[in-house]
């Protein structure tokens, strides 16, 4: 039995800031003390102006060599410190730092070299310019060139120099980031676009309010109404968004409007808004657990053909019948000119209905940690459910009184199982659902949520006794319920109790007589009884109701077979609607258990199944496995037991099985040893869990109602061994053949066939069940046993 089915975006790291050299404060020296020309800072060639410029100042001012010896003197050590420190800046022993191979990048060793040669050249030129005394006419001296007093030409062109430095540094920077993609570039201009288009999108649903000629959003046109520059124009009822633009040309959407629209944004899951229920307003009624403590009812996920391998009677039909019938009188909301009132009033009764129907799970003593209940919640509902478990653990470590937090608890056990596909963890759930319930300060809607839930996981465990215990104790509880005890009801069908099972529904029959669910099940329990005539009116009334639970194949299966008993022509009819309404393949084919897409005839040739090999083995052997056969039967050991599946309108009908659901029955094959050996060969026949291997035998004056078989999974091969000449034939569909001694006939069972055996004598005939040839190896081996 299959327990389980097989149940992120991440960003890079942020990158870490490019390192930024310091410069000392000795650097500093040189926007404050030196100053330059033009001339000095880009080229050698001011050299000889300079010198030729100062000595006649010299001259001219008359000052004494002694002095200007004295001013020399003063000057130089100054120059000689100041180009020491230059020269420090960047010292030729420093070590060339490299990035995969290269020297960092041959501009930005270029650019640090410029840099060097310019300080240097600063520092000469103030070597050679030096800070010459002047002396006023009014007998004064000044010094030419200094740093205050020269007018500021110094500290502009040495913020110049700098300027260029933090450039050049900015530049290897850049090249640096570039290089080594510290920043993606593409994934932030692509947010930044999502972003965008979410906002957009966000902003565009909360003016639709303002839309006011009713094409679905806020645009040019409806801005001009609310400026009074144009007539509002009301759209016209029962008009789509695209027949309102086509008549109103005035409307008629511009050339890049048509591109917005030909390409919607896509938004991506990581995009969340500021306020969720901007964009998604109905999700607060459409899952398990709000953060209120408040159980919604919960999705189940689908089972696909695919991942199971088969697929539940009940369809994509049935599912919606169910949803119709919760309604069935809802009035239709008439149209309203005003699209605000139009969307606002079914989302606000939806709201309120939905509020009205929240069961409350907690108690007084749980409203106190509401909001540590809320974040454990949170966590699960996020799927982060082992980090959930802690939390709601440590939750009934310090509140073991607390049954929200041990029903909280539970749901992530559950969850975790589901996960993990783990019965053991499973297990836990249910443990977990019990000590929840059996709390005193419980609340009587958390009772029901934990004590149903424990009974369905119970079942899924295939613990269906636990789980009609589990149901028992809470009709108990709650002895209105009648959807409790339907569920017991089921319980006991599925024990194999139809006594007990009939018993139920006739509890329920007797308080609510119209009650669906009931009728159909009382019927079904009534048919297997063989009370063909009384099932009837509770299973058509049942079926017709339409009641969630009521729209099943199984239904549909045996009121056709009742109707077909009592010689009701309208059996074909109901089996008609069960096709429509997806439950059989077809009017023909009515089997339960299905896979989709296989091929589906309903005779087949030994060449179209692939097994000729079994076949030759059968035709071949047909006189060994005959006599077998007839030494059991000579035996009267009661080796051959009679038909149990009801299928018979009168006569005899007798089978000996070898092989069920691919094992070895017992000690059967020990007096049939041949047969079986030459079976052993073939696993597409021993192997099929689905089918049977058997001896038949049908005495005269037998017939079989028209009937078929539970699933399309296997085709029957039917070898005559021995067959009376005339009076003995089967029909499939509406064909009819005959068999004949060592001669393999091949068909579906799947489609409705019919059996009648008129001779004189008895017909022996053994039946080998195989795989259908186009199922695969993965399938044959997870599909269950029928």
């Amino acid at each position: 039995m299959q327990r389980y089915r097989h149940y992120g975006t991440s960003f890079p790291p942020e990158p870490s800031p490019a390192p930024v050299e310091e410069i000392s404060a000795e650097e500093e020296v040189y926007t404050e003390e030196e100053v330059y020309t033009e001339e000095e800072v880009y080229g050698e060639e001011a050299e000889p102006l300079i010198q030729e410029e100062a000595e006649p100042v010299v001259q001219q001012t008359g000052v004494k060599e002694e002095e200007a010896s004295q001013t020399k003197e003063e000057v130089q050590p100054i120059v000689q410190e100041t180009g020491r420190k230059g020269r420090d800046l960047f010292p030729p022993e420093a070590p060339q730092h490299t990035f995969e191979g290269f020297s960092c990048c041959s501009t930005v060793n270029k650019s640090l070299h410029a840099i060097k040669d310019l300080v240097h050249t600063e520092a000469s030129c103030e070597v050679k310019e030096g800070k010459t005394a002047v002396e006023s006419k009014n007998g004064k001296s000044s010094e030419r060139g200094g740093g205050e007093g020269g007018g500021g030409t110094g500290t502009k062109y040495s913020m110049f120099t700098w300027f260029v430095v933090l450039a050049l540094l900015g530049v290897w920077s850049s090249v640096a980031v570039v290089y080594f993609e510290v920043v993606d570039y593409d994934s932030v201009m692509a947010r930044a676009k999502q972003f965008r288009m979410n906002f957009s999108e966000v902003l565009q649903g909360k003016l639709t309010a303002y839309d006011t000629d009713g094409d679905g959003d806020f645009d040019v046109e409806d801005a001009k109404v609310l400026l009074g520059l144009k007539a509002a124009e009301k759209p016209r009822v029962g008009d789509s968004p695209e027949e309102r633009a086509e008549s109103s040309p005035s409307s008629a959407p511009d050339e890049d409007d048509e591109d917005e629209a030909a390409a919607p944004p896509l938004v991506e899951d990581d995009f969340v808004p500021d306020d969720l229920r901007d964009l998604h307003p109905e999700e607060d009624r459409t899952e398990a657990i709000d953060t209120t403590g408040v159980l919604l009812a919960e999705r189940r996920p689908e089972e696909s053909p695919a991942e199971s391998g088969r697929y539940l009677t009940s369809s994509k039909f049935s599912r919606q019948s169910e949803v119709e019938a919760e309604n069935p009188s809802e009035p239709v909301e008439p149209q309203s000119d005003s699209p605000q009132e139009a969307e606002g009033k079914p989302e606000e009764k939806l709201k309120e209905k939905a509020k009205k129907n929240k069961p409350k799970l907690l108690n007084k003593f749980d409203k106190t940690i509401k909001a540590e209940i809320d974040a454990a919640e949170k966590l699960r509902r996020k799927g982060k459910l082992e980090e959930a478990l802690r939390a709601f653990e440590s939750l009934v470590q310090q509140n073991p009184q607390s049954p929200r937090a041990r029903y909280g608890r539970a749901q992530v056990e559950d969850d975790l199982a589901e996960k993990l596909r783990s019965n053991d963890m499973l297990q836990k759930a249910i443990n977990s659902y019990r000590e929840a319930a059996e709390l005193p300060d419980a609340t009587s809607d958390l009772l029901r949520a934990a004590l149903k839930r424990r009974a369905e996981r119970q079942q899924f465990l295939g613990r269906v006794r636990g789980s009609l215990a589990t149901l028992e104790k809470m009709v108990q509880i709650f002895p209105e319920d009648i959807g409790l005890k339907n569920e017991m009801g089921v319980a006991h069908l599925l024990l194999g109790d139809n006594k007990g099972a009939g018993r139920v529904f006739g509890e329920v029959l007797a308080v609510a007589p119209s009650n669906g669910f009931a009728k159909v099940h009382y019927g079904f329990i009534l048919k297997s009884e063989n009370r063909i005539a009384e099932s009837i009116p509770y299973l058509k009334d049942g079926i017709e109701s339409g009641e969630p639970g009521t729209d099943d194949g199984r239904f549909y299966f045996h009121l056709g077979d009742a109707l077909q008993r009592v010689g009701d022509e309208s059996a074909y009819s109901w089996y008609e609607l069960g096709h429509r309404r997806g439950h059989f393949a077809s009017v023909w084919q009515r089997s339960l258990y299905n896979v989709d897409g296989l091929k589906a005839q309903p005779w087949w040739t030994a060449k179209e199944t692939g097994y000729t090999d079994l076949v030759r083995t059968l035709e071949r052997n047909w006189k060994t496995i005959r006599d077998e056969a007839l030494a059991v039967m000579d035996q009267k050991t009661g080796s051959f037991v009679p038909e149990e599946e009801n299928l018979r309108e009168r006569g005899e009908w007798g089978q000996y099985t070898l092989w069920q659901q691919g094992k070895k029955v017992g000690n059967a094959c020990r007096d049939v040893p041949k047969t079986c050996s030459l079976l052993e060969k073939h696993s597409e026949a021993t192997g099929c869990k689905r089918g049977q291997i058997k001896f038949s035998v049908m005495h005269p004056g037998t017939h079989v109602w028209p009937h078929t078989g539970p699933t399309n999974c296997r085709l029957r091969m039917h070898l005559g061994l021995v067959v009376p000449k005339r009076g003995c034939k089967i029909r499939c569909t509406d064909q009819t053949r005959e068999w004949e001694e060592g001669r393999v006939l091949i068909f579906d069972d799947s489609f409705e066939h019919e059996v009648w055996q008129e001779a004189a004598s008895y017909r022996l005939i053994f039946i080998v069940d195989v795989w259908h040839p186009e199922l695969t190896a993965p399938q044959r081996h997870s599909l269950s046993a029928i």
